[in-house]
């Protein structure tokens, strides 16, 4: 017998138990071949069945012999002292009652994610290296006082141009009508009048578009005070519905650069609302689904769908 090591472990003792265990593994793949096998071939019925339970018999006492060799063994191993290097860790493994303090297997999960999270911020930060960054250590590194501030020069444009470009868009559809208003300094508001379908508010911020509000061309798009209602929504679902639309295709229309083309762009698209009730779906040919018109605009084609046949 080997003597018992350090770690607590019959390493003997564990050595025969493997061999034990490939043992009982052959045993048991030789009854299941006995039975897949079946009874060989014999003159007489009675002799098959005879060989038959025997080999099957035998095989069932080779697998109990070698299933009894393997339990002798593993109380022969022992088990592993408390010195491993999991620290108080390892402990928590060895609590009974698991639905109740399952900390042991929190905590793994919890170092599964770790490694997860630690992974993607490298893939991440390789990418960020990548990008030609216009800031460099030196720069982060000069005070704030130093540094010359960048004024954008597309937000701080002539209220002359703004309204050139609005005039010039208003020209180019005659079915649209367009007044412009300015409450509040410089900043505009566009009140859209599309033929005899609905009535939109364009909140501007120079030439960007901050908002947008549809409503039906027979609601009313003032407030008490007279001024133009900028928040307060459509009393018709559909409208409610282009207006959503309308706030996605400010996202979907974003050129920095060039804002006139952006404001044109999205007349254009909100001009596509002029046969609202009249273009059926192009998916499934419907005018109206669930009571409601075909209300989505394609950002590209500029084709009519409902909004679960865009999908």
């Amino acid at each position: 017998m080997a003597d018992v090591m350090n770690v607590g472990v019959n390493l003997e003792a564990f050595s025969q138990a493997i061999n034990a265990i490939q043992a009982l593994r052959s045993s048991v793949t030789k009854v299941f071949d006995s039975l897949k096998d079946g009874m060989k071939n014999k003159e007489t019925l009675e002799g098959r069945e005879k060989i038959f339970i025997t080999e099957f018999q035998d095989n069932l006492q080779s697998v109990n012999r070698d299933l009894n060799e393997l339990e002798r063994l593993s109380t022969l191993v022992g088990r592993p002292s408390e010195s491993h290097p999991l620290h108080n860790s390892g402990l928590l493994s060895l609590d009974p009652v698991q639905d109740k303090t399952p900390l042991y297997s929190q905590l793994l999960q919890a170092y599964k994610w770790s490694n997860k999270l630690q992974y993607h911020a490298g893939l991440a930060s390789s990418l960020l290296n990548q990008q030609s960054l216009k800031r460099s250590a030196n720069q982060m590194g000069t005070s704030a006082k130093r540094r010359p501030k960048v004024q954008p020069s597309t937000l701080a444009l002539p209220t002359q141009y703004v309204d050139d470009v609005i005039s010039r868009i208003g020209r180019m559809f005659p079915d649209m009508s367009i007044e412009l208003f300015r409450p509040n300094g410089t900043s505009a508001v566009l009140l859209v009048t599309l033929g005899k379908v609905l009535k939109a508010i364009v909140v501007m911020r120079s030439l960007f578009i901050d908002r947008t509000i549809v409503r039906g061309y027979h609601e009313n798009v003032y407030s008490e005070d007279g001024k133009l209602d900028i928040w307060s929504k459509s009393n018709y679902q559909a409208f409610q519905k282009v207006t959503d639309h309308a706030t996605t295709a400010l996202l979907h229309y974003q050129l920095p650069q060039m804002p006139d083309v952006v404001v044109r762009s999205f007349m254009t698209w909100l001009r596509s609302y002029i046969k609202l009730f009249q273009t059926p779906c192009q998916r499934c040919g419907k005018y109206l689904q669930e009571g409601l018109p075909p209300t989505w605009r394609d950002f590209r084609t500029l084709e009519a769908f409902h909004d679960t046949c865009r999908q």
